[in-house]
């Protein structure tokens, strides 16, 4: 007699607390983009940090409590890439960014997202790396601090802070490429 074989594992819903707070951030993407169209600078920027905290919690609890679904690995990209989006071009309407950091950045986000997507067609998933992390963290620091109704002696400082983004963005775009090569 053979001992049965033990059941996979069941699948989480995906109607879990992190896919409500990913599915709450791209619902709520277009009041932050109206905010920021409209000059409301203190709102825009504090939805934006709740929708970031929200990015970070979400990934924290489906991690912690099991919750990872294959909804939840699509849709997390898919709000981050548009709320990056939203605000970049929403700082470019305003007039405060200039339109070729923006080009820069989501040429960059695009493009490797759908090179991931390529590499997944071919059997290899391509993780978020920590120089991926670095990015998104100094974006978004960038963009909080565009937000902001800051006094103009934080013009450079801020100006210095979006360049650093460019560059780290730009940098472990190409990082990621020259690392699949080697596989």
């Amino acid at each position: 007699m053979t001992a049965p074989s033990p059941a996979a594992p069941a699948q989480p819903s995906n109607f879990n607390l992190p896919n409500v707070l990913t599915s709450l951030r791209i619902l709520v993407i277009p009041v932050f983009l109206w905010l920021l169209l409209d000059g409301h600078m203190w709102w825009a920027f504090g939805v934006f940090v709740a929708l970031m905290i929200t990015d970070k919690l979400d990934g924290d609890i489906a991690r912690a409590r099991n919750l990872v679904t294959d909804f939840g690995k699509i849709a997390d990209p898919i709000a981050d890439k548009a709320l990056i989006t939203a605000a970049l071009i929403g700082l470019n309407l305003i007039g405060v960014l200039p339109v070729w950091v923006t080009v820069v950045i989501l040429v960059r986000e695009f493009g490797i997202t759908l090179w991931r997507m390529v590499m997944l067609r071919r059997g290899l998933v391509v993780p978020a790396s920590k120089g991926g992390k670095i990015k998104t963290t100094l974006q978004a620091l960038a963009i909080a601090l565009y937000l902001l109704p800051l006094p103009q002696w934080m013009d450079l400082p801020t100006w210095i802070v979006m360049l650093a983004a460019v560059a780290v963005t730009v940098i472990t775009g190409l990082q990621y490429l020259w690392d699949s090569r080697k596989q």
